[in-house]
């Protein structure tokens, strides 16, 4: 699963205008506290972090394929 949840996040890469930069990874060790996949995207600023979030193509493939596959998630926005 994690390799095709790392395959759908880096599918936002041309698809989801307001992404500057985008990196997902899949964790190597496994460890008791790890999670499975990791995200981060980079945005122009907080008015881009709300329309990628609303973004039809993060709506409608992402979000459901990725919420469909978690167990749990966390999340961090901040600024640079």
């Amino acid at each position: 699963m994690s390799k095709k949840a790392r395959e759908i996040l880096m599918s936002m890469r041309g698809k989801v205008p307001q992404i500057i930069d985008i990196e997902a990874g899949v964790d190597l060790l496994h460890s008791e506290r790890s999670y499975d996949v990791i995200l981060q995207v980079t945005v122009e600023s907080m008015t881009a972090l709300e329309e990628y979030q609303n973004d039809p193509y993060h709506c409608g493939v992402v979000k459901p394929f990725m919420h469909a596959q978690r167990e749990s998630s966390v999340a961090v926005d901040y600024e640079i």
